[in-house]
C-alpha cells in the first residue's frame, strides 16, 4: 500500500475516533499553497486543526514526536490562511491537536502545541 493511501486510511480512522467523541469534522485533507492539514473540526467552542500521525510501533519513536517544530510551524501557516479565507478572527477559540496512532492504539493530544507566528 502506498504511503498516501495508508495516510488516508489512518486519517479516516482518526476522523471516526474523533466523531465518536463529539467532534464535528469540517474538512479532511485541507490543502493550500502553504501545505496541508489532515483534519479540521469543531470541538465545542473550539475550531481544531488536527495532525494525524501513524506508526506501526514505537521503534522509531512515538507518532506524536514526529510532529516537530517545523511541522507545527507549517500547520500554523495553513491554519492562518484557512481562518483568513473563512473570516475567522484571530480572537476566535482555536487549537492544535495531534491524533497519534501506534499500531491499533489511538491517543488524542488536545492543545498539543501553541500557535507559531
Amino acid at each position: 500500500m502506498n504511503t498516501r493511501k495508508k495516510g488516508a486510511e489512518y486519517e479516516e480512522k482518526a476522523a471516526q475516533y474523533l466523531r465518536s467523541r463529539g467532534v464535528h469534522i469540517l474538512e479532511c485533507n485541507y490543502r493550500n499553497r502553504q501545505g496541508e492539514i489532515d483534519l479540521i473540526g469543531r470541538d465545542g467552542e473550539y475550531l481544531v486543526f488536527f495532525e494525524v500521525k501513524y506508526r506501526k510501533d514505537n521503534a522509531k519513536g512515538s507518532p506524536a514526536e514526529a510532529v516537530n517544530y517545523g511541522k507545527q510551524k507549517n500547520i500554523c501557516k495553513v491554519a492562518d490562511y484557512y481562518r483568513m479565507i473563512h473570516k475567522i478572527g484571530e480572537f476566535a477559540a482555536f487549537r492544535y491537536d495531534v491524533v497519534a496512532i501506534c499500531g491499533e492504539e489511538i491517543t488524542w493530544y488536545q492543545n498539543a502545541f501553541e500557535h507559531i507566528y
